[in-house]
């Protein structure tokens, strides 16, 4: 597997389609209403890409395997604790290709970049309900250092 950053011409599909995965998993994952997902999804957007280019930091790779797009990847780096951190916004490996070792290669790839940049580490957000995410992180070294936990009552349990 290749990684390269995102050409121009592929920017726009590409943003739309990580704000849309980005609300889907809030949804999904994170118990989430559409709505509160769509506004969520938007306004962070938004922040992080204003007028749809990217702010200083952003980085945005694509995925190749044999010629063929199997991915993206999109890194920021950060300040966290004291310290640089190159920060892991998603990992997105199309579905016919999952379960080829793409993913663990996008997370190899950022754990390099960070060395390259003198970074002090990589870090990232994952939804507790994204269990093979998490399974991943794990096999690779990732530890939990926070838990947000919830329980819908009434009408929305």
């Amino acid at each position: 597997m290749t990684v390269r950053p995102i050409r121009e011409d592929e920017f726009a599909p590409w943003l739309r389609a990580a704000q849309a995965g980005y609300e889907e998993s809030m949804r999904v994952h994170g118990g989430m209403s559409a709505e509160a997902a769509r506004r969520r999804a938007a306004a962070d957007v938004d922040a992080l890409f204003p007028e749809g280019a990217p702010a200083d930091g952003q980085l945005v790779y694509v995925l190749e395997a044999d010629g063929e797009r199997v991915g993206d990847l999109w890194l920021a780096e950060r300040e966290q604790d004291g310290g640089r951190i190159l920060w892991v916004f998603a990992v997105e490996v199309d579905d016919r290709y999952r379960g080829r070792g793409y993913g663990r290669a996008a997370m190899v790839f950022a754990e390099e970049e960070a060395e390259r940049r003198g970074l002090a580490g990589v870090a990232l957000n994952v939804f507790g309900g994204n269990e093979v995410a998490r399974g991943l992180y794990r096999s690779l070294g990732y530890s939990e250092v926070g838990v947000y936990m919830q329980k819908r009552l009434g009408s929305e349990s």
